[in-house]
């Protein structure tokens, strides 16, 4: 499927010449010889068919020669086509699946032999010259779903039924759905073995390589090393996700750029024999694997890590350990463990219940069970409704989960998570360069955020560069699609981020210049404006500050004023006995029409009378006393647009106890007055349009998708709903506020 990303099948034909002739339908086409037939039509077409785009006429006649059996005439229609469209130097050849189609239908016709003996030849001929990163790109025209193919054909076929002529823009869809088919039903059964053995010609490949950890633990990998180049820069990613295709598709893309390129599995995972256990040998295992590709002879001595997600944190458990070789780290849509997983906060999030069993159960993934929404959901329904302790998950679920169940041990940020990343001092001796790219919409911003803070306050003159833009978790890994979460991109935003990382790698490595769109330490997409702003700190994002005060308004219609109300408060109840909401499930999308209660009090601005520039990370100062000696709060950013839509801009949780020191719980005085600042915040990247409102929500949390906290005292994963006691009285008073970053 990856395939389909390269694949172009309709371009639309608008002329009014197009509209205006009528060709017959030869009967084959509609029983009998097919083949012959759409040859004969094809013929007919071509005759008719005129156009004044060049390059859209040589578009379809190329289809139209191929439908008619002139494939030494659309050979030279594709090349004319290519030099009127020729793109950047190493773009791949357009159209070169057909290319290499039509000359191997030539030789078949010209030798009487099957076109199946030709075709991996002039594959192999076509293809074998480009150069291994052209090659890389081209690979996707030659893949697409053939039975989507067969499927539009038969479409085509059946609107056509009964007719006895159709219009020529009619016709040219019908050759064109023809001609693809065909193609692609002839040449891709052969494919996957042509490209293997032009990637056997290309590179030197070790799939079951095993290297030795610390201890003599295997750790199952894949080397990939251009044959051309017998010295060069290693580019390693080192990950839990054990998946071969995906490891294969990493390490050929760095090999094809230029590095020797590895990838290591977490041990336990592919053909590791040793136990799974995630995160815990990540650091050192991780280090041994820098190490032995260092030592190779093919190797320069110099290794880069990247990667996303998990492989986003394994580059920080290897710093941790400072291998030597150990020269860049880039990053994206981190996590940081103990910081943003399993809890963020010191609030569990519930998703990372079901990561264990895709990750820890067998030695690849376990996609069925990960990916049983229905079980997920029920189990979170299940386990809300019942009142039962957080710590009975697996109980109530019925499937034992270790992983989770030691993850619930360590509820603070102890010395567990501690020795997994850097901490503190450690920051200071990171002297390498780190690219980071995030998204406004990723949940792993805050561990992404974290190093960056981190790096900085220990090392202010740290080479570590921050990009951030309207992405979620999964786009910067997979690409940025025409819509992230219901929300729209801007032509800006639509980066190619491998390509960036790629590009910034050559300039650690090979001296290229650096990416343009790196011009500072931090660098954010300004969702509204389309336009990329740089600056170098997270602070210097904005230039000047916007306080808002909480103030309660009349029945839920609250305010945000510019000034306080120090007397005036505004009350929230939460009744945790009560779980009428235990299937309610949160929005997929980041543009809603309207807030989710459990979103807590809403707060609104005035309409904004001129557009407004939020840049940075927001701070919260809160001033309330509550009946508990403990609750977990979430505090949100939006932008109420003109039409009333709701577009999420960041957010928080915190559990309360955490708040002054997250390795230590400090419970609060019930009754007495309490402040809490938040700080080290989701980073506002948008400029909010005239006619807008900014709305902030304050809520504390009780929903099936999160960790309960009942305020009793007791460790939350061992509250019952007996430990409910009366419902939480939170009284927030008004001197409360939030305060933005804005560029003025």
């Amino acid at each position: 499927m990856r395939y389909l990303l390269g694949f172009l099948l309709f371009l639309t034909v608008g002329t009014s010449f197009a509209q205006s002739v009528s060709i017959p339908l030869p009967a084959q086409l509609h029983h009998g010889a097919r083949d012959v037939g759409m040859r004969q039509f094809s013929k007919q077409v071509l005759q008719l068919y005129r156009e004044d785009d060049a390059a859209q006429y040589l578009d379809n006649v190329f289809r139209l020669q191929l439908a008619a059996g002139l494939d030494a005439e659309a050979v030279a229609s594709i090349r004319q086509l290519r030099a009127l469209r020729a793109g950047p130097v190493r773009q791949p050849p357009l159209y070169l699946q057909y290319e290499i189609y039509a000359l191997a239908r030539q030789r078949a016709a010209a030798s009487g032999t099957p076109f199946t003996l030709h075709w991996p030849v002039v594959f192999a001929e076509q293809f074998g010259r480009l150069d291994d990163r052209t090659a890389l790109q081209a690979e996707y025209a030659f893949g697409s779903y053939l039975p989507r193919l067969r499927a539009e054909l038969d479409t085509q076929l059946a609107e056509i039924a009964g007719q006895k002529a159709l219009p020529l823009s009619d016709a040219l869809k019908l050759i064109r759905a023809w001609q693809v088919q065909r193609a692609y039903a002839d040449f891709q059964p052969q494919f996957a073995s042509a490209l293997a053995a032009d990637d056997q010609h290309r590179y030197l490949i070790d799939r079951h390589l095993m290297i030795p950890a610390e201890d003599g633990t295997g750790l199952a990998s894949i080397l990939v090393r251009p044959r051309q180049a017998p010295v060069l820069p290693t580019l390693l990613t080192f990950t839990i996700y054990a998946n071969d295709d995906w490891a294969w598709a990493d390490a050929k893309t760095m090999a094809a750029h230029g590095y020797a390129s590895l990838v290591s599995y977490s041990r336990g995972k592919g053909r590791s024999s040793a136990a799974i256990v995630p995160f815990e040998q990540d650091g050192p295992d991780a280090a041994a694997v820098i190490g032995w590709a260092a030592a190779q002879p093919w190797s320069d001595g110099r290794v880069g890590m990247y990667g996303g997600s998990y492989s986003g944190y394994t580059q920080w458990a290897a710093l941790k350990q400072r291998p030597a070789a150990l020269k860049a780290i880039a990053t994206s849509a981190t996590t940081a463990p103990g910081i943003d997983v399993p809890m963020e906060g010191g609030v569990f999030l519930n998703f990372m219940y079901a990561w264990p069993h895709y990750t820890s159960s067998n030695r690849g993934l376990d996609e069925v069970t990960y990916g049983d929404s229905e079980r997920w959901n029920r189990l979170n329904s299940r386990w809300f409704r019942s009142g039962r302790a957080y710590r009975e998950l697996p109980a109530i679920d019925g499937a034992a989960n270790p992983v989770f169940q030691r993850w619930l041990q360590h509820p603070r940020y102890d010395a567990y998570w501690q020795t997994m990343i850097p901490q503190e001092e450690e920051f200071a001796a990171i002297d390498i360069p780190v690219l980071v790219t995030t998204g406004y919409f990723d949940g792993a911003q805050i561990g992404a955020l974290h190093y960056f803070r981190q790096h900085l306050k220990y090392r202010p003159d740290a080479d570590h560069s921050l990009l951030i833009g309207p992405y979620e978790h999964f786009t910067m890994q997979t690409g940025v699609p025409p819509q992230v979460q219901g929300y729209t991109p801007e032509p800006s935003a639509r980066l190619d981020l491998q390509a960036l990382r790629l590009d910034w790698f050559d300039h650690v490595f090979k001296g290229a210049a650096k990416p343009a769109l790196l011009a500072d330490r931090v660098n954010w997409q300004v969702m509204g404006a389309d336009r990329w702003r740089h600056a170098r700190t997270l602070q210097a994002m904005g230039n000047a500050r916007r306080r808002l005060y909480l103030q309660p308004g009349a029945g839920n219609e609250h305010r945000l004023l510019a000034t306080p109300a120090q007397a005036a408060t505004t009350l929230q109840q939460v009744d945790y006995r009560t779980r009428d909401d235990a299937d309610w499930q949160p929005s997929p999308k980041v543009l809603n029409p309207s807030l989710d209660p459990h979103a807590g009090l809403v707060f609104r601005s005035d309409v904004l009378s001129e557009d407004l520039e939020l840049a940075g990370p927001f701070t919260a100062e809160l001033d309330f006393n509550l009946n508990k000696v403990d609750a977990d709060i979430s505090i949100a950013i939006y932008e109420q647009t003109a039409d009333g839509n709701y577009l999420d801009l960041a957010y928080a949780l915190q559990r309360l106890s955490h708040v002054h020191d997250p390795r230590q719980r400090h419970l609060l005085a019930p009754g007495s007055t309490q402040h809490v600042s938040l700080r080290d915040t989701r980073l506002l990247g948008r400029r909010l349009a005239a006619g807008s409102r900014v709305v902030v929500t304050l809520g504390v949390l009780k929903q099936p998708n999160l960790q309960l906290n009942l305020g009793s005292g007791k460790a939350p994963s061992d509250e019952t709903i007996a430990d409910a006691g009366t419902p939480l009285r939170i009284q927030w008073h008004g001197s409360s506020y939030v305060e933005l970053p804005v560029r003025e």
